[in-house]
């Protein structure tokens, strides 16, 4: 059996975010961009922030360990917006599809919750989702388990195997098909295609 429903990753599955894009406006090389984002504005730092600790927060004491970079961390807040370059390539036709099919399509992604409204109202596209569960808003992030129990329970608890999820992480699909999930690691638009055509959903 086929699924029925589609749960989508939001970063690098349907919007195309990369924080070294901010950086390259905030240093002169990307050298120096690339080791603030490696070793002071790192992933590390940020999941914090997916896990519901305000940016204003989190920021204090990495400014108190790297004074000179005020700004720049600063800057993951304040300029959120330009850390993204539009739709990732091919997803908004297919998500069209889906929806003129009348796919329920959800949402789940690590997002810190106070960025939601402005990152949801950038991407019009995303609206088609009938529900997104962020991580900022339910204190947990992926791959934990428990965030997606909350997911299964926000769609109505559908049979797990009904549910096709798309990630661009190979451990957050892991932490899916553990529940029964049915998983795509998602690496383009193409691919991502054939497999909902192989569930039946195209």
């Amino acid at each position: 059996m086929g699924a029925r429903i589609v749960l989508f990753d939001l970063g690098n599955v349907v919007v195309d975010w990369q924080p070294i894009r901010l950086y390259r406006d905030l240093f002169e090389s990307e050298a120096e961009a690339g080791m603030f984002v490696r070793d002071v504005c790192n992933m590390d730092w940020h999941v914090h922030h997916d896990r519901g600790v305000s940016m204003a927060d989190n920021a204090k004491p990495l400014i108190a360990q790297y004074p000179q970079y005020e700004m720049q961390i600063l800057a993951w807040r304040t300029r959120w917006l330009d850390m993204f370059e539009g739709y990732v390539a091919g997803m908004p036709p297919l998500m069209a599809r889906l929806e003129e099919k009348r796919v329920p399509l959800y949402g789940l992604s690590n997002l810190p919750d106070e960025v939601v409204q402005e990152t949801f109202d950038a991407f019009p596209m995303i609206k088609l989702l009938r529900d997104v569960v962020v991580s900022g808003a339910e204190k947990v992030v992926k791959p934990d388990r428990r965030i997606y129990e909350i997911t299964l329970e926000r769609m109505g608890n559908p049979d797990p195997s009904d549910v096709l999820f798309v990630d661009d992480r190979e451990n957050n699909c892991a932490a899916a098909e553990a529940l029964g999930i049915k998983a795509h690691q998602f690496k383009d638009a193409a691919g991502f295609e054939a497999r909902l055509v192989q569930e039946g959903l195209l």
